[in-house]
């Protein structure tokens, strides 16, 4: 038994009281959107301070809330855009990461200068919306899939796992008679596994949370993707029940506790399929971001 000094045992307690403090204030907001969901209405509005349960218990703003026409056409736009986009990003980010990890690629140097330069400059709002307007795509869901096609900090993750991969591999692959589309669909992106999943994972959150390209691009309210749909209800809430037609007798039972219901509606699926990638994340990170 090796006996601890006073002093560490200060240190262990402090430390367990910094983190028991760190985990509340992680927690805590979601635990309070749960609560403030499930309460009545008129309890939460009287309630001030901390929420540690719900005050009452309604399902009333659950109910209310899957009742509205938008927030069912905003989860299919929002899922949609996840099917169409991901693949698209993996493939562009695929290219790019490869593209960076070449070695003696023709014009490599200022091709991969021009892609770190769109990481700290870009045209601009203005710019960005003509370019949508001559192109066709506004008010189209396709402005909010192909402007995304490639993140740069991304593709620096998946060059660095690339250059993980053995050189002795791509010398056998080559000799075998292989291409370099070959070799990247059938030999790089599988041992790179690990790192594709954490790309999903940041570009499917990314497409998730998004909400100020579909304000700009898109006038439709039945093309709007769900984290539009909620930042119009949350802000705007008036005006979006008066467009679909909702009731004022529900606006006015659940008018503050349908605002928590929305956002753990609009949360939830992000939290439950994260546990399925979150044994890539680490790994992923680590791969794309250290060279061995």
């Amino acid at each position: 038994m090796i006996r601890r000094s006073n002093g560490e045992r200060l240190f262990d307690a402090l430390n367990a009281v910094f983190m028991l403090f760190v985990i509340f204030v992680t927690v805590y907001p979601f635990w309070y959107l749960i609560c403030a969901s499930f309460s009545k209405n008129y309890l939460l509005v009287a309630h001030d301070g901390l929420l540690f349960w719900p005050q009452g218990f309604s399902l009333g703003a659950y109910k209310a809330t899957v009742t509205y026409p938008l927030l069912i056409t905003g989860y299919r736009n929002i899922f949609l855009i996840l099917i169409l986009a991901l693949p698209y990003n993996l493939i562009m980010t695929l290219f790019a990461g490869y593209f960076m990890a070449a070695k003696n690629m023709l014009f490599k140097k200022p091709i991969v200068f021009l892609l770190l330069f769109t990481m700290f400059f870009g045209g601009g709002l203005i710019p960005s919306y003509l370019n949508m307007r001559e192109l066709g795509l506004y008010n189209n869901i396709w402005a909010l899939v192909i402007p995304t096609g490639c993140s740069v900090y991304n593709s620096i993750i998946v060059k660095t796992a690339i250059e993980g991969v053995p050189d002795s591999l791509f010398e056998s692959a080559y000799i075998d008679g292989a291409n370099d589309l070959y070799v990247l669909f059938r030999i790089v992106a599988h041992l790179i596994m690990p790192t594709l999943a954490v790309m999903v994972l940041y570009y499917g959150v990314g497409h998730w949370n998004s909400w100020f390209p579909a304000m700009i691009y898109i006038t439709d309210n039945e093309k709007l993707p769900l984290q539009a749909v909620l930042r119009a209800i949350l802000i705007a809430n008036s005006d979006t029940l008066n467009k679909v037609n909702v009731e004022s007798d529900i606006v006015d039972d659940f008018s503050e506790t349908i605002k928590y219901s929305i956002i753990v509606i609009g949360t939830l699926p992000i939290l439950v399929s994260y546990p399925f990638l979150q044994k890539y994340f680490v790994k992923g990170v680590m791969i794309g971001a250290i060279k061995g």
